[in-house]
């Protein structure tokens, strides 16, 4: 699998591409504060080329990320709109509770109850769910999931469905890795257990984005750039859509890909499965 050209810039390939489909931690925040070079890049490109749509693995509702974005310094006027998996396990939530209240276990921090907040839905423990909402670790500055071994296995033994608001295995926060909830999902896999994914790499949320950019553009969007950091979602994802993708070098996979070279890059890839047409350092203009 041949490897990526590597950009100094996105002005280099950005009169290609009439929309972004960019990915949010790892490339426009580090989970503590923006990175100004990539808030910069897309400010320029919605002046000179197209609309911006973020799209994100976060587990929580767009309110919420606009919230995040106001203490991390991301301004608005650097995208049109936001897409995130969150939302769409929301809509799912919403569909399931329909016709009563639905009792639910719900695996992640209470930060991330903004999900379900004012559904009709009851959190109840594992031995009385219909059902399991996955949204993180409830300590992900501590523990892995391993120490979910003993709970997975006995959801696996009543056959519930787990829910994964968030397809990440892991995310950037400052220059440390935290387990996303994608890792407890993917250990439930490997348990025998069902999961129902929301977010990258699966299609849904790349037709979400691309109508919320239709409708920024009022216009169709004929050749759109996905940007990201994560080879197993956002290139992936991109791959799948059918879409051209940019990678972004010093995000999850900094340490794993090490100096950015065409060798380094082509290895990576390689173990992925994924092809991108570009790859930068960090996203700048």
């Amino acid at each position: 699998m041949s490897s990526p050209s590597i950009l100094a810039g996105l002005s280099e390939i950005a009169p290609d591409y009439d929309a972004l489909i960019c990915d949010v931690w790892g490339v426009l925040h580090n989970g503590q504060q923006a990175r100004a070079p990539a808030v910069d890049a897309l400010q320029r490109f919605r002046k000179t080329r197209g609309p911006v749509v973020l799209l994100s693995n976060a587990p929580r509702p767009i309110s919420a990320v606009i919230e995040q974005f106001t203490r991390f310094g991301v301004p608005p006027d650097s995208y049109d709109a936001i897409v995130t998996s969150g939302a769409a396990a929301r809509e799912d939530l919403k569909r399931r509770a329909e016709s009563a209240r639905l009792p639910m276990l719900h695996l992640g921090p209470e930060r991330d109850r903004g999900v379900f907040e004012g559904l009709p839905i009851d959190c109840v423990d594992a031995a009385h769910a219909k059902v399991v909402l996955c949204t993180g670790l409830y300590d992900d500055d501590h523990e892995t999931p391993d120490d979910y071994r003993q709970t997975l296995a006995d959801l696996k033994a009543r056959g519930l469905v787990m829910l994964c608001a968030n397809p990440d295995i892991v995310v950037q926060r400052g220059t440390t890795l935290l387990y996303c909830a994608g890792a407890i999902a993917r250990l439930y896999e490997d348990m025998g257990g069902e999961v129902v994914y929301y977010g990258k790499p699966h299609l849904p949320v790349y037709e979400m984005s691309l109508a919320k950019a239709r409708a920024a553009a009022g216009r169709d969007i004929a050749k759109p750039l996905a940007i990201g950091d994560g080879l197993a979602t956002d290139i992936k994802g991109a791959n799948r859509a059918g879409m051209d993708a940019l990678f972004i070098a010093d995000g999850v996979h900094g340490e794993e890909l090490g100096a950015v070279t065409a060798e380094n890059l082509a290895r990576i890839f390689a173990k992925a499965g994924v092809s991108a047409r570009a790859a930068m350092q960090a996203l700048v203009w």
